[in-house]
């Protein structure tokens, strides 16, 4: 199998993004060809077919590469619940939560799991397309290193390096990376890329030459800045909302330990849709309905909700007609109370919610990954969907008994979630609802019947003309041939 290694010079230099390009741009020549990211810390994640969490990235990557997702695409993903401290899962499955001083004792055995997915995929594809994590020039974190160059120098494999110009600097970045990295560090960079150019191009090329003389490496190609470039977040909150023509407005409540924000984006990128998100300490501005999304610190968050006067911020919003959804996190957020008596996600033992709804929740020290199929069970129409379920809470009480859907599993059908006796109240744990035109067509009616909305927004297929858009570009910006010959394709 031959491997290449996608490194940045910073984080969201655009590393994720050329990976997923570069997948499409191989896949397409019929080459199989599969995305790696040894360690990935992301609060975005996905469930994979065979059961396990991947960051969201490696998803997206896979799609693009045209195969399914599995747990060997990231095989180490860290999910910060605290300043200091991630839920580390391995294989897709959570392992343990960890202080950053404790994984970094861990990392040794972290690379035997990388070096078994690794081996893996090895037998499985002709081409390793691997990403890097931050950047390989972070001298505190270079020991026992298995995100960047300490895999890198393991699996023997060559590394192109990724800089965003568009943050200044980019020569600064490039040379200076090279220059904090070991002799035989250097030798694995093959050469550059520079990303998000906007201007012209001739104005560069006096700099594209001294790197290349100065360096004795290529510049492989500069991509440009792709205005509107709409792909999966793989952790950063994009805030970029595509409204022409708003006939609902939805406010998302921006939590300090906000998870898996991607399920708002066929919201966001819907035209009809005015997708605004609200910070913890704004006020609450008068809209249709208010999102309380997931979270991978509920108890955490849910003090710091209480501090700022969300209870009568959303008291206030349901008074004055507005409807009110909770996924996952958020869902449970809307009952009485959060136990943790495994300090599963905080110290806290025990968190009061909002008290909207009649339903307690504890935190287990298994956690829920499942891709799941299903029907809404509120409004007129019972609406077909897809989605996944990645928790750790089980919720029972009173208000279940008025289920929002319901999934299929091996025994029969599932009820998950509720929705309130008034109608003005829904949570669920299922992520991936808007993603589906026909359930996301069925919560807008049930936000408002005179919403005016003629269809939902198809994100699979917007999906597809992004990465297909950034293949494109890719092909036209880049020296893919040279790439190839880097990756040894054309031995």
């Amino acid at each position: 199998m031959n491997v290449l290694m996608v490194q940045g010079t910073t984080s969201d230099a655009g590393k994720s993004t050329l990976v997923a390009g570069l997948c499409r741009v191989f896949a397409d020549t019929g080459v199989r060809v599969a995305p790696f990211n040894p360690q990935n810390m992301a609060l975005n994640s996905a469930v994979t077919e065979d059961g396990g969490e991947i960051g969201r990235a490696q998803a997206l990557q896979a799609v693009a590469a045209n195969v399914l997702p599995r747990v060997d695409f990231n095989p180490i993903l860290l999910k910060p619940n605290s300043d200091t401290g991630a839920q580390v899962i391995v294989h897709g499955e959570a392992l343990s939560n960890m202080e950053a001083g404790s994984y970094q004792d861990y990392k040794t055995v972290a690379m035997d799991a990388v070096l078994a997915s690794h081996n893996r995929l090895a037998q499985a594809f002709d081409v390793l397309l691997v990403e890097g994590a931050g950047s390989p020039a972070e001298i505190n974190l270079r020991e026992n290193d298995i995100a960047n160059m300490g895999y890198a120098e393991r699996v023997d494999c060559p590394v192109i390096l990724i800089a965003d110009i568009d943050k200044g600097g980019v020569f600064a970045h490039l040379v200076g990376t090279l220059a904090l990295l070991s002799e035989s560090e250097r030798g694995r960079v093959q050469g550059f890329v520079i990303n998000r150019f906007r201007g012209d191009i001739g104005l560069l090329q006096p700099g594209l030459d001294w790197l290349e003389q100065y360096t004795n490496k290529p510049v492989l190609g500069v991509l440009p800045y792709l205005h509107d470039l709409a792909l999966d977040a793989e952790d950063a909150l994009s805030t970029t909302n595509a409204v022409t023509l708003a006939k609902l407005k939805i406010c998302v409540l921006v939590l300090p330990h906000i998870s898996n924000h991607t399920d708002l984006d066929p919201l966001r990128l819907h035209p009809n849709v005015d997708l605004q998100y609200v910070k913890v300490f704004d006020s609450l501005p008068a809209c249709d309905l208010v999102i309380v999304p997931g979270s991978k610190n509920v108890g955490g968050d849910l003090t710091v909700l209480s501090v700022e006067g969300w209870q009568t911020k959303l008291q206030r919003h349901l008074r004055y007609g507005g409807k009110l959804l909770g996924i996952c996190g958020g869902f449970q957020m809307l009952g009485e109370s959060i136990y943790d008596p495994l300090g599963i996600e905080s110290g806290q033992t025990k968190t009061p919610g909002f008290r909207f709804a009649e339903f307690e929740t504890e935190l287990k020290g298994e956690k829920t990954l499942t891709r799941v199929e299903g029907q809404t069970l509120f409004g007129n129409v019972k609406a077909s969907f897809s989605g996944y379920e990645i928790h750790c809470g089980e919720t029972k009480g009173a208000a279940l008994s008025n289920p929002a859907v319901r999934i299929k599993t091996p025994s029969g059908w599932q009820d998950d979630g509720f929705i309130s006796s008034d109608g003005q109240l829904m949570g669920t744990y299922l992520h991936g609802l808007f993603d589906s035109p026909e359930a996301c067509r069925a919560i807008f009616d049930w936000v408002s019947e005179e919403h005016g909305i003629e269809q939902a927004f198809a994100l699979s297929v917007h999906r597809e003309q992004q990465i297909n858009r950034l293949a494109s570009t890719l092909r036209q910006h880049l020296d893919i041939e040279q790439i190839k010959r880097i990756a040894g394709m054309n031995e």
